[in-house]
């Protein structure tokens, strides 16, 4: 059974995702924090399979928080929880070693699953990696790069597909193509793996 600490400075949030990620299977505790500062703490007491800590707080805030934890414990699976439209803390806590973003009006499936895909490699020790082509970069179609360019601004398949004028169902044949040259498991490891190859930004 797996630990996972939640952090994040509103209340309301904080008892909210307390709640949905302790109905996730396979935690066992769900224990959080009110700011980065106090996550530090509980991470240090607790020592989490799983952390979820929040871009902006106050204080030093959730990237700070999250790139001392992954400085602390490297292997530790931390994952941001963030606005749509906050990319450039994603991108920085990303580049410090997060597993990827959550946004934070992200369906309780979409949680489940998260949660689910990164405790699952907690426990195999494994995050599958990109396959890169010859000259170092996994080789995407221009199609690709948009759909994950997309996913990088916390766009949802129907919003990408409108912006690129195709239907949800070829965006969905993307993004599965994506994943699949990418070696990433879901659009969250795509998106941390686009940031560390420099594809999206």
């Amino acid at each position: 059974m797996s630990t996972v600490l939640v952090c994040d400075d509103s209340p309301l949030a904080r008892e909210a995702l307390r709640r949905a990620v302790a109905t996730v299977a396979g935690v066992d505790r769900v224990v959080v924090a009110g700011s980065g500062e106090e996550c530090l703490v509980r991470f240090s007491a607790e020592r989490p399979d799983l952390v979820l800590v929040d871009v902006r707080m106050p204080g030093i805030g959730g990237v700070e928080a999250a790139r001392r934890i992954l400085g602390a414990a490297p292997r530790s699976a931390v994952i941001m929880m963030t606005m749509a439209e906050d990319v450039d803390g994603v991108a920085r806590a990303v580049s410090s070693g997060a597993r990827g973003y959550l946004v934070k009006d992200a369906s309780r499936e979409e949680l489940t699953a998260m949660v689910t895909q990164a405790l699952a490699d907690v426990a195999s020790r494994h995050v599958p990696r990109p396959r890169p082509d010859a000259e170092g970069l996994p080789p995407l179609t221009e199609r690709e790069l948009q759909v994950l360019r997309g996913m990088g601004r916390g766009r949802s398949n129907s919003e990408i597909g409108k912006e690129l004028y195709l239907s949800e169902d070829t965006v969905k044949t993307h993004a599965r193509r994506l994943f699949r040259k990418l070696g990433a498991a879901d659009r969250a490891q795509a998106v941390a793996m686009g940031f560390r190859w420099g594809l999206v930004r």
